[in-house]
């Protein structure tokens, strides 16, 4: 029988163990990226046929994606189990071995946040990766001895927000690397309607795209303006959503038409305002919104990038024409897309 065992928490348990019970468990039942799966449904049928562990596989994106559902995935469609944990759990060398020790034959070892890794316990992934086997030094000074156990074959999963952070040798070890992008609106619908059946909310379709249009291409967001819009249906409605009813749920949540929330727009509203015209750095923008940098940079800027709000340049953050008319300002020559006088974005 499948197994998913937690093998240490993260600053994300909480929020994934709410959207656990809307995760698919197969790979049939995953929706969206289409070229992703189509690899991932090769990969498995090889593997099954030689009978072997899955190569090792790097999974990166945004957050609320999928990387931790698809590699459950992955475990589930292997009949293996899977240990997950995060790269800031691992603290030494210890811990490691601790887990690696205990894997079965094709196991999945799932490491969220790889990029994150202590070096030490980097360092000792690789045997592990490459030669199924875990070096350590048992005693100190003269009497100490390097001795090395044997490892069962296992598939190292990492997934990472920021796969340039990962260093050279760890990035080289992973056989198989996943992109996963945002999904558009008509995939999120299935998505939310999925979501609907599971937690038996009456919703019709033009509610769901609704919702689906202001996700930011992401299920995870999906899911969760589902349960909020389910919240505000049983209080202020007759408990069912359709457009009129998401809409106004969406409106006491202070999502806009485009998805931007809150935090989007304090960031577009300190590069349009006081500073407008300006490149600023993340870490004064981090500190003027009093957001941590990581929260910047992986969830606010790859969104407004995309909607073409927000350029990085070499100098620092602008915003773009774009930006300015979203928040109905004036757009100040010299601004990227403004036509006028446009500043390079490559200008050292």
């Amino acid at each position: 029988m499948n197994e998913t065992r937690i093998v240490a928490p993260h600053e994300l348990e909480d929020e994934r163990a709410a959207d656990f019970a809307l995760r698919p468990q197969r790979l049939d039942e995953f929706v969206g990226q289409k070229a992703v799966r189509e690899q991932v449904s090769i990969l498995l049928e090889a593997a099954r046929g030689r009978n072997e562990a899955l190569d090792h596989i790097l999974i990166y994106g945004p957050p609320g994606l999928g990387k931790t559902t698809l590699a459950q995935i992955l475990a589930t469609e292997m009949g293996v189990k899977a240990r997950l944990t995060s790269g800031p759990a691992i603290e030494h060398q210890g811990m490691l071995a601790s887990v690696l020790t205990s894997l079965n034959d094709r196991d999945v070892f799932f490491v969220d946040e790889v990029h994150r890794l202590a070096r030490a316990v980097e360092e000792a992934l690789y045997p592990a990766m490459e030669d199924f086997a875990f070096d350590w030094v048992a005693g100190k000074g003269a009497g100490a001895q390097a001795l090395r156990l044997t490892l069962n074959h296992f598939t190292v999963i990492g997934a990472t927000t920021r796969a340039g952070a990962l260093g050279g040798p760890l990035r080289d070890r992973f056989g198989v690397v996943f992109r996963l992008d945002f999904y558009d609106t008509e995939e999120l619908t299935s998505i939310v309607l999925r979501s609907a059946g599971l937690l038996h909310v009456d919703i019709d379709r033009d509610g769901a795209e609704l919702l689906a249009s202001r996700s930011r291409g992401t299920p995870r967001i999906a899911n969760r303006l589902l349960r909020r819009a389910r919240d505000y249906a049983q209080v202020r409605a007759d408990g069912r959503i359709d457009a009129a009813v998401a809409g106004a749920a969406l409106d006491v949540l202070n999502v806009d038409t485009l998805g931007l929330d809150d935090m989007d727009r304090r960031v577009l509203g300190l590069l349009c305002g006081a500073l407008a015209g300006q490149p600023v750095g993340i870490s004064t923008l981090a500190v003027s919104v009093q957001e941590e940098t990581e929260t910047i940079e992986d969830v606010v800027e790859p969104y407004l990038i995309r909607l073409g709000m927000l350029a990085r340049t070499p100098r620092g953050r602008l915003a773009t024409a774009t930006a300015y008319q979203h928040l109905g300002l004036a757009v100040p020559p010299g601004v990227p897309g403004s036509g006028n006088g446009q500043e390079s974005l490559f200008e050292a």
